[in-house]
């Protein structure tokens, strides 16, 4: 008898979307994705293996900036194809290595077993073009409501940039809480963007304000200093 393979086709999420739900066994026990964060930032990321060079720097990186995250109410949730167990030995030999001033790393956060490629495949992370086993270096920060907010790739040999992780949390709490957006290269305390004038009313109180925290530098570029 012929064997029939699944090949249903998976629809990537996108920003804005719900992230989509899946329950998984995981480092930390069992996990019931989003709903287990409901009022916390995520950010959900996948590797492409256990005991691989890039991903135990990366590991490394995140494990001691958890802290950092846990602080800006951000929880991480790691991901890979290996099984819990590979899982756990990897995290294990991770404590015994040194690099960067970093050592006796201890990995809190959960890291998701997914040998069966079900969440790989739910969020878009394996992509045959780089890998039909491994997953890609994907980053997905997901809001306290459970909305995708951001979607970053990285490809097999290319580690991550673990403050520009940082920074985008940063820049989307800030647009948040302040209905404002952040220009190129923001960092927290620097101007922040007011929103597009909307009406030609609007955009002439903008250029003839005397407000000292607003600068327009035409009537659609107004920034405003964070006083915050």
């Amino acid at each position: 008898m012929e064997m029939i393979q699944n090949t249903t086709p998976h629809r990537m999420p996108l920003i804005g979307d719900k992230a989509p739900a899946f329950e998984a066994v995981t480092t930390q026990g069992p996990l019931n994705f989003p709903a287990d964060y409901k009022g916390k930032w995520v950010i959900l990321f996948s590797h492409p293996a256990d005991f691989t060079p890039v991903c135990t720097t990366e590991f490394m990186t995140f494990a001691t900036m958890a802290d950092e995250f846990r602080a800006l109410n951000t929880e991480l949730v790691g991901l890979s194809v290996d099984s819990l167990y590979a899982h756990i030995a990897w995290l294990r030999r991770i404590q015994e290595i040194e690099w960067k001033g970093m050592k006796n790393v201890e990995v809190k956060f959960p890291l998701i077993e997914d040998i069966r490629m079900d969440v790989s495949n739910k969020y878009g992370m394996i992509q045959p073009g780089q890998s039909n086993t491994q997953a890609v270096r994907a980053v997905f920060v997901i809001d306290p409501e459970g909305i995708i907010r951001t979607i970053l790739y990285y490809p097999l040999t290319t580690g991550r940039n673990f403050d520009e992780i940082k920074r985008i949390v940063l820049a989307l709490q800030k647009a948040d809480q302040d209905k404002v957006a952040t220009p190129a290269d923001w960092r927290p305390g620097e101007d922040v963007i007011v929103p597009t004038a909307g009406s030609c009313g609007v955009a002439k109180e903008r250029m003839e304000s005397k407000d000292p925290d607003i600068t327009c530098l035409d009537w659609f570029l107004c920034f405003k200093k964070d006083r915050k």
